[in-house]
């Protein structure tokens, strides 16, 4: 399959050089430590994952959809464009099915994820839908899901694709976090010739970032010529409060040696992009790119070319699909399909298809009709 080949070159290349590949460069900055031919490597999987209208690879067969069904759906912050644009797959595929969901949003704190998952657990929904909000934080409400027998799937809720286990969680819809870093990292070697000097921003209340994270900073490190400069942990819901004084912070103490800031989430890049225009810094001095989630922030700023140069995007309506897919195959009595969707590099050479004029990742893969017809609607 498409995405099992994208894999298979991207850990060929990681085990040859310690980096994986993430954005074309020119031969001629080629970092020293890669050979030529882990070069052309590198070269075919970021032709596979900057693909148009990569192939659907998913499942094609199914249950047909349940009639009539309550879902309800707890979400970790509406103000987050991944979590925002994951509930909108997940209402326009309920609405195919004639599903009623209910939307609680937890805001991003302790208190409004007691609240959420409290009215969720009381609102007798068939299912629950969990969009961001972490499944090992969040063990204790889970236990009331367990007690209903009420089947859960949930969208980043864990730090891996698939099960959680020890959990309700039969189903973590995402693509491989792993993948998506180590390709968002690669990117920043490549694009530096080597020479890297990185600022990396993670929130360590979410397993799935402190992965990210992790595998960021295993290929930064693996790259001879590169410097990681910081590891910064600020929480996504705190990015409007504190990063503008953090950016501030990073300038003033690394100057032109900062260069690359990477990211577990576009959010970060709201805000220190503004900071950094204000700082009278070119757009071409540092390079910011994402391991998640393609926000129409980040778009926006790489049709513009204003400091973010990529972002591994997730296909966020897509998940939203699939996470409706997934809990009618388990209130169906069929176990999960267990997609994962293949990783995809959006660039200012192909933002222009795939859902980016709509300022999104919306592959062109007919994956809205594939599970029509899995649902028989």
């Amino acid at each position: 399959m498409f995405s099992d080949l994208v894999r298979s070159v991207f850990t060929l290349v990681y085990c040859l050089v310690g980096v994986m590949p993430g954005m074309a460069v020119a031969e001629t900055n080629l970092p020293t430590q890669a050979p030529a031919p882990v070069w052309m490597e590198m070269r075919q999987a970021v032709a596979l994952a900057s693909a148009n209208g990569p192939p659907w690879d998913g499942p094609v067969s199914g249950p047909a959809g349940r009639e009539g069904m309550t879902v309800a759906v707890v979400c970790e912050d509406l103000r987050n464009g991944g979590v925002l644009n994951v509930a909108k797959g997940v209402s326009e595929a309920s609405k195919v099915l004639g599903w009623k969901i209910s939307i609680y949003d937890a805001g991003g704190t302790p208190e409004g994820r007691d609240k959420a998952f409290s009215a969720a657990a009381d609102s007798g929904a068939d299912g629950l839908i969990i969009v961001g909000a972490d499944a090992g934080e969040n063990r204790v409400h889970l236990k009331q899901f367990s007690a209903r027998r009420m089947p859960v799937v949930g969208w980043h809720v864990g730090p891996l694709a698939g099960p959680i286990p020890d959990s309700p969680v039969a189903m973590n819809v995402s693509t491989d976090p792993l993948e998506v870093a180590r390709t968002t990292a690669a990117a920043a070697v490549l694009e530096s010739a080597g020479r890297a000097g990185v600022v990396i921003f993670t929130d360590s209340n979410f397993a799935i970032a402190k992965a990210k994270a992790n595998a960021m900073v295993e290929v930064i490190r693996a790259c001879k010529g590169c410097t990681l400069l910081e590891v910064r942990d600020i929480a996504i819901s705190r990015n409007a409060e504190l990063m503008s004084a953090v950016t501030k912070q990073l300038l003033a103490r690394y100057g032109k040696r900062w260069t690359h800031a990477l990211a577990i989430n576009d959010i970060y890049f709201d805000y220190a992009a503004q900071e950094l225009t204000k700082a009278g810094r070119a757009s071409d001095s540092i390079s910011m790119l994402s391991a998640g989630d393609g926000s129409s922030s980040a778009f926006l700023r790489i049709k513009a070319g204003t400091f973010q140069t990529g972002t591994v995007a997730e296909p966020l309506n897509l998940h939203g699909w699939q996470l409706v897919d997934e809990l009618n195959r388990l209130l169906s009595g069929q176990p999960v399909s267990g997609y994962v969707a293949p990783a995809h590099l959006v660039t200012a050479k192909n933002i222009a298809f795939d859902g980016g004029s709509q300022l999104m990742y919306d592959p062109d893969n007919g994956y809205r009709e594939i599970y029509r017809r899995i649902w028989r609607r």
